[in-house]
């Protein structure tokens, strides 16, 4: 059984069309990466696959469900998600004040904030999955007295407190310093290896994010797929300067992919408009 299917997929608001003529396959043992510019259309998928959009064409498959014929709380109750705007909305919430541990907790109930009674034995999961995000220390402070990434990986345990078959990682990290990054992906890259978890769909424009647990990349390029398959044939410097729309190198280093911008836009080395004077000399 696929994990996702989707099929010919179109989605248009106001008169615009988002998403066209998907079409896309996650299968049982399969972890992507998404990537694309701001506004090639990520979000919107995401949006699609977790019932909260509808397509305006074609047919979307999740989990072996179809949608429109399952309950969509449902079928959210197996999707685990993790991003910065799931952080901020905790954070304001009434429950912003509740324990990490709580936090972790309430992931069993998809709830943001915990309004269910809960029994030992859900703290001690909840106590051993912030052990394996190396968080157990956070236990019982408050979630919003946390830092950024201390936030991203109580996160990540209770989005697997559910036991999720499918979690999508929305850049999850956005605002991050590189140390704390670097924390943040080898805690995923621990999740992408264990026999038992969940399906995982990252999604970045930020290709040195892509681990090597990521083995198939989906590129968007104005809500159109440019490319799909393996992450080494779709990572590519030719694929990636089309997408990102200026040429770029890519070089593989410990199997994650790292761009760099081989030629300047036409603004300039200093980003000032081309043919702006320099200093002191004045325009012919």
């Amino acid at each position: 059984m696929n994990i996702l299917e989707m099929r010919g997929v179109s989605w248009r608001r106001q008169g615009h069309t988002i998403i066209q003529d998907v079409d896309w396959n996650i299968r049982a043992g399969e972890h992507w990466a998404v990537v694309g510019r701001n506004g090639s259309g990520k979000t919107s998928l995401l949006s699609m696959i977790n019932g909260y959009i509808w397509p305006s064409r074609g047919e979307v498959e999740v989990l072996g469900q179809r949608l429109g014929r399952v309950p969509v709380q449902e079928l959210r109750r197996q999707i685990g998600w993790v991003s910065q705007s799931m952080a901020e909305q905790i954070a304001q919430s009434a429950s912003a004040g509740d324990a990490a541990v709580q936090i972790v907790i309430s992931g069993k109930y998809a709830s943001v904030g915990l309004w269910q009674g809960f029994d030992a034995a859900d703290a001690e999961t909840a106590m051993g999955l912030l052990r394996q995000f190396r968080c157990e220390s956070l236990a019982d402070k408050p979630f919003q007295v946390l830092s950024q990434g201390e936030k991203q990986r109580v996160l990540l345990a209770r989005a697997w407190m559910a036991k999720p078959r499918l979690l999508i990682l929305d850049e999850p990290c956005t605002g991050l310093d590189l140390p704390t990054r670097e924390e943040l992906l080898a805690a995923i890259a621990w999740l992408g290896e264990q026999p038992d978890g969940p399906t995982l769909v990252y999604v970045t424009h930020h290709t040195e994010e892509i681990l090597p647990c990521f083995s198939h990349t989906l590129l968007l390029q104005q809500g159109r797929v440019l490319a799909q398959g393996p992450s080494r044939d779709v990572l590519s410097a030719d694929l990636l300067s089309d997408a990102f729309g200026l040429p770029v190198a890519v070089t593989w280093e410990n199997d994650r992919p790292w761009v760099r911008v081989v030629a300047r836009p036409s603004t300039g080395l200093t980003g000032k408009p081309a043919g702006a004077s320099a200093p002191g000399h004045a325009q012919p």
